[in-house]
């Protein structure tokens, strides 16, 4: 059972860093001008990895189950105490799920920034040119893109 747990172990541990490696892409994509085009296929691949790596702590927690241990955290830090494989492959996966979260946090700056971007872009075009979205302006563009009669 030990060493399906280490089996377990290390397929978290590949996925983790297969997300952590779809995260430096879409920073990548979130920097470039063209590649709001990827999007959409990363944010698919996320989903993918996000429901296997779900799957695997499933696995985990009915692994450590069947080793009479608890589910979680607590539970293979047991099993870490019991053997140095565990222990190990746990490490490495600890400092994968470090380096993914944090890349994570800075997609979600990242993201954050460019959507407060866009709505100051949107809130000018309104006509709000203090980018505040309080109106107060003339619409400089229609919901169709053209210059409203009025404007001119």
């Amino acid at each position: 059972m030990k060493d399906t747990l280490l089996a377990t172990l290390i397929d978290e541990h590949a996925a983790v860093e297969a997300f952590a490696s779809l995260l430096a892409v879409e920073q990548k994509a979130l920097l470039s001008l063209d590649g709001m085009n990827t999007l959409p296929r990363i944010v698919e691949q996320k989903t993918v990895l996000t429901q296997r790596l779900a799957g695997l702590e499933k696995a985990r927690d009915a692994q450590l189950a069947g080793l009479g241990l608890p589910a979680g955290r607590k539970g293979i830090e047991m099993a870490c105490e019991k053997d140095t494989r565990v222990a190990s492959q746990w490490e490495l996966l600890k400092g994968s799920t470090d380096r993914a979260r944090r890349a994570n946090i800075t997609v979600g700056m990242m993201i954050r920034t460019r959507m407060d971007h866009n709505r100051r872009a949107l809130a000018i075009l309104r006509g709000d040119l203090g980018g505040n979205g309080g109106g107060g302006g003339a619409m400089l563009y229609g919901p169709d893109g053209r210059v409203p009669a009025f404007n001119l």
